[in-house]
């Protein structure tokens, strides 16, 4: 199995790629700035969101998402 892996900035311009398709300009800059000015501690908040997660389950997570109907085009 290949795993691609990006870099911040491939990452960064691919969310806003999809925030600029579903969103007004306006309310994407206006994330992006509430979203800078924030003072939470990314590096804590990831391990509390993922804290009971490893590599294999989140990709069974992933591929159960790509796989379900609900997400077909």
């Amino acid at each position: 199995m290949t795993i691609k892996v990006l870099n911040e900035q491939q990452i960064l311009t691919e969310v806003m790629q999809v925030l600029m398709t579903h969103l007004e300009p306006s309310k994407v800059l206006r994330f992006w700035a509430a979203c800078s000015k924030s003072e939470s501690d990314y590096l804590k908040l990831k391990e509390q969101l993922f804290a009971t997660e490893t590599v294999a389950s989140l990709y069974e997570k992933v591929e159960a998402f790509e796989n379900s109907s609900s997400n077909q085009p």
